[in-house]
């Protein structure tokens, strides 16, 4: 379906009569499949951070984080219904496929951003709600409005916007920015360009249709594959710098130092494989890694916070 063809069919019957949308509908508005990894992240930032935070509160930070990333989700699919309807992972989506109005979309996404990042400034502090502020804009507006159709970097700057809410998390706790909650945000920074280029690879065909000025669409697949490659370099280490920082044990060095050299490993395979459905395996082994990769390192970064006073404290001399 073209964009002409699109604004003459599903959007302009529904912005005419409204749309059908269910309840299931407005719920894949805030995109829970792309923003659970996000408010995961989030929550091992709220955890980990020093000090503590009452249970209840953490739950309000954690639910805030969460429909403040869902709602600039809704944000981005009404901006971007015309593009979501040419491409073929996204063109099910309730706004382009008619079931939810544009506007309602709209105002969906504006409602809950406002109170996300309300309630989260009255339960926990107001830099925490500035930074959720902040991340939503800089996704909706930054990313979604402008970078994301003019620029080949698109993906890199604004990766930004997935990076932060670890930081919102610590922040919540804290009321502070610090070394720590930075090293969280590089992490997610730097795995951001990798693993959405390995998308753009299986994908380039979706990204061509639709205009959007993805980096093998722009400058070709080799290109990309050198940028992977370089990407999965620089972020190996940083991985690693919880434990060189002091804010991780040796234990969750190790097991990094692991997952950033299997990183490279898959970068180097899609930098080797670059014809037929060989090339095709290896973007796809990357990008379903990379999630593999982002988890598990904030999960151990959970367990070795949580698990590291127990084990300090059934050491001999532990409980003097």
């Amino acid at each position: 379906m073209s964009l002409a063809e699109l604004r003459d069919g599903p959007l302009d019957d529904a912005a005419a009569f409204g749309g059908q949308g269910e309840v299931g509908d407005y719920l894949a508005l805030l995109k829970p499949r792309v923003m659970s990894l996000v408010v995961f992240t989030a929550l091992v930032g709220t955890l980990i951070a020093p000090s503590g935070i009452h249970p209840v509160l953490a739950l309000v930070a954690i639910l805030c984080i969460a429909i403040g990333a869902g709602a600039s989700g809704a944000l981005n699919m009404w901006y971007d219904a015309d593009i979501d309807a040419v491409m073929s992972r996204t063109r099910s989506r309730p706004v382009p496929s008619g079931r939810v109005a544009p506007g309602e979309a709209l105002t969906f996404g504006l409602t809950l951003s406002a109170f996300s990042v309300g309630i989260l400034g009255l339960a926990t502090n107001w830099l925490a709600a500035g930074l959720l502020a902040f991340t939503s804009f800089f996704y909706a507006v930054v990313y979604t409005m402008w970078l994301k159709r003019s620029t080949p970097q698109n993906i890199v700057i604004g990766g930004a916007s997935g990076a932060f809410p670890p930081m919102i998390g610590w922040a919540a706790v804290t009321g502070s920015v610090s070394v720590e909650s930075v090293t969280l945000f590089l992490i997610i920074f730097m795995w951001t360009p990798p693993h959405f280029w390995a998308l753009s690879l299986f994908k380039r065909g979706d990204y061509e249709d639709a205009k959007i000025p993805m980096l093998p669409v722009v400058a070709g697949e080799d290109v990309t594959r050198n940028h992977i490659l370089a990407y999965s370099v620089l972020l190996a280490p940083i991985g690693v710098a919880p434990w060189l920082l002091g804010f991780a044990s040796p234990i969750y060095g190790a097991v990094a130092i692991v997952l950033g050299l299997v990183f490279v490993v898959h970068a180097i395979t899609v930098w080797r494989r670059r014809e037929g459905d060989e090339a095709r395996k290896a973007a796809v082994s990357l990008f379903k890694f990379s999630l593999v990769y982002l988890f598990l390192v904030f999960a151990l970064l959970l367990a070795d916070s949580t698990l590291a006073p127990l084990v300090s404290a059934l050491l001999p001399g532990g409980m003097a």
